[in-house]
Parts: C-alpha cells; sequence; structure tokens
C-alpha cells in the first residue's frame, strides 16, 4: 500500500519500544509515509523517569527499523511542554522532508497515579502540561506549517477511554483526556476550512511498556490476586474479549489520515472493542 507516498508524519512520544507512538509510526511508514520520531529524549525532572520516556538511542533504533521499511525516517526530540520545542519539531519535519502533512499528539504521562487526596499540584500540573497543553501546542504548531502549505492535513490526538469515563487514581489524567475532547471539537471548526481535520482516537487499555506499569498498579488498587487475574477480569468485560493492541490503535489513526476519512472531523473514535459505547 502507497496511500501515504511523498506525505510525512510527526508521531510525538514515539520513542519507546512497544509503545503506541512506534506501533502508529510503523503502520504510516507501512504505507509509504516519511516518519519523523520525537520523544523527550532524556530525563528532565521528576516528572519524566527514564523508564517512562524514550531515549535518543532507542529513537535512532526506531528510525532505522522504519528506514528498513523503505521510507525516509529522522528524530528530532522535543518536550512537548514547550511551544517553541514544538514548532521546531514541525520545521524540522517540513524542512527535513518536503512538508508536513500529518501530526499525531501521542506523548502522554500515565503513570502519575494516586489518590485524589494524595495528588500534588506538582503531580496534577505534570499530566495537564504534556497531555492537554501538549496536544494544544501539536495542534498549533502543526496548523501554522498546514496552513502555510495551503494543501491541507491531518491532526490527531491519542487520548483514551479516559476521554469518556471517569477512573479512580487518574484525576489528572482523566481530566486532560476529556480536554481533548473538547480541544478537537473547537480547532476542527477553525480549521476546516483550511482543509485540515482534528480528531482523537480512544483507546481502551493497551499493554504498551506503561501498560504493564498501569497493570502492576491497577492490580493492586483492586485487589486483584494476580496481575493476571486483573487482565483475566478485564477481557471478561469487553464485549471482543480481549485489551487493545498497539496495532488497534494505529490501525484507526491511519484509517482517519487516510482519504476515506477526509469528511471526518471534530470526532472522539472509540477503539475499545466495545467497553466504552460513549
Amino acid at each position: 500500500m502507497s496511500r501515504f507516498t511523498g506525505k510525512t508524519a510527526v508521531i510525538t512520544g514515539s520513542g519507546r519500544r512497544g509503545g503506541l507512538g512506534e506501533a502508529i509510526a510503523k503502520r504510516l511508514a507501512r504505507d509509504g509515509a516519511n516518519i519523523v520520531i520525537s520523544d523527550i529524549g532524556a530525563p528532565k525532572d521528576a516528572a519524566t523517569g527514564a523508564e517512562h520516556i524514550g531515549s535518543t538511542d532507542e529513537m535512532e533504533a526506531i528510525a532505522e527499523d522504519l528506514r528498513g521499511l523503505g521510507v525516509n525516517a529522522s528524530t528530532c526530540v522535543c518536550d512537548v511542554r514547550s511551544l517553541e520545542a514544538v514548532r521546531a519539531l514541525a520545521k524540522h519535519a517540513a524542512a527535513t522532508h518536503g512538508s508536513l502533512d500529518i501530526w499525531v499528539n501521542n506523548a502522554g504521562i500515565g503513570y502519575i497515579m494516586k489518590p485524589l487526596l494524595e495528588v500534588s499540584e506538582d503531580d496534577w500540573r505534570a499530566v495537564i502540561d504534556v497531555n492537554l497543553t501538549g496536544a494544544f501546542f501539536g495542534i498549533k504548531a502543526a496548523a501554522e506549517v498546514m496552513v502555510a502549505q495551503g494543501v491541507g492535513g491531518r491532526i490527531l490526538n491519542v487520548a483514551s477511554q479516559a476521554a469518556k469515563s471517569g477512573f479512580p487514581h487518574a484525576q489528572a489524567y482523566t481530566s486532560s483526556k476529556h480536554g481533548l475532547v473538547g480541544l478537537v471539537r473547537s480547532a476542527a471548526v477553525e480549521l476546516g476550512v483550511h482543509k485540515i481535520t482534528v480528531n482523537n482516537v480512544c483507546p481502551n487499555h493497551v499493554t504498551t511498556g506503561l501498560g504493564a506499569w498501569q497493570n502492576e498498579y491497577f492490580a493492586k488498587v483492586v485487589g486483584a490476586e494476580s496481575v493476571e487475574a486483573y487482565l483475566e477480569a478485564m477481557a471478561a468485560r469487553i464485549p471482543m474479549g480481549r485489551p487493545g493492541l498497539p496495532d488497534d490503535t494505529a490501525n484507526a489513526v491511519a484509517w482517519l489520515c487516510s482519504d476515506e476519512a477526509g469528511y471526518i472531523t471534530a470526532e472522539s473514535m472509540n477503539v475499545s472493542g466495545g467497553e466504552e459505547p460513549h
């Protein structure tokens, strides 16, 4: 398939092996897109520990895999909490690959989980700054380049089932993901005239590296006998009988980036095997 040949996609938070960002990058590359792998690259503070971020070495290894698929791939370190850095990422894509056509806000913090009464101001701000403000910066920076190019584009956020439903120990996370629903509805209204669509994909639980951490954490929260028992209970409440896979989300992103989805904007599409009906 080559429906994205000649187009360039940026995926933030895509520098970790086994993550949603890597899966999305590989899916778009298999459809011919040039790819910019982006992540924070190195720890910067307490909210960006090495175990939760993509390093520069890991980013380059993923980019090399993509080159093996026959597309051009580059890396660009970016802290999505900085509008200046996000704008530099958008400019890197256009300057290095000739255009910016697809932007996926995938960077997120899903590992600061605490009971409400234990959440600090720093905890709250760390999650909101990456998950919501970072997505806003991404939409803004991508749209600036896409509008100047004058040929339209696709902007997507990786939201979550938490964009539709509430979860314990995830106040900031749930708030940030709910905020993305309003963000795309507003941005889509303004950017439609430029033939730019803006959408969310809302996956349920996916056992990536982050997902494995969440499995351990929430198995303890709910008092499950084991992580395996926790996952079995999860699968039992999902109509399709299993949690999500990285490729489930990646396939949804690819479709929303395609010409077939050119009339779809302002939507928050569930990718949850029927678990999330809202």
